[in-house]
């Protein structure tokens, strides 16, 4: 089993940059990919960033060019660079890992808020 841990998360002016760590644990050799998701107050959970084990990245477009996704093995951590952050942007923000081909983890989340 892996255990993602996600911390970095904070208050924000609108235009400004923050910057989440993913820190996972347990099974790290089965790892397959790590990701990132929000979910802003009513709305459902949406994916936002996700980095592959061959370093392959993908994003959905509402952050691309914004938002950087990116790993440091020595550290089993996966980061999110936020910059030119909108009030939009306000979320709680959620890792995700993706294990053994077929099993997936989530952390418990960090808001991040971006006042206007």
């Amino acid at each position: 089993q892996v255990q993602p841990v996600e911390s970095g998360g904070g208050v924000v002016q609108a235009g400004g940059s923050l910057r989440l760590s993913c820190a996972a644990s347990g099974s790290i050799f089965s790892i397959n990919a790590m990701g990132w998701y929000r979910q802003a107050p009513g709305k459902q959970r949406e994916w936002v960033a996700t980095i592959r084990i061959n370093s392959s990245t993908y994003y959905a477009e509402s952050v691309k060019g914004r938002f950087t996704i990116s790993r440091d093995n020595a550290k089993n951590t996966v980061y999110l660079q936020m910059n030119s952050l909108k009030a939009e942007d306000t979320a709680v923000y959620y890792c995700n890992v993706v294990y053994s081909n077929s099993r997936s983890s989530w952390g418990q989340g960090t808001q991040v808020t971006v006042s206007s």
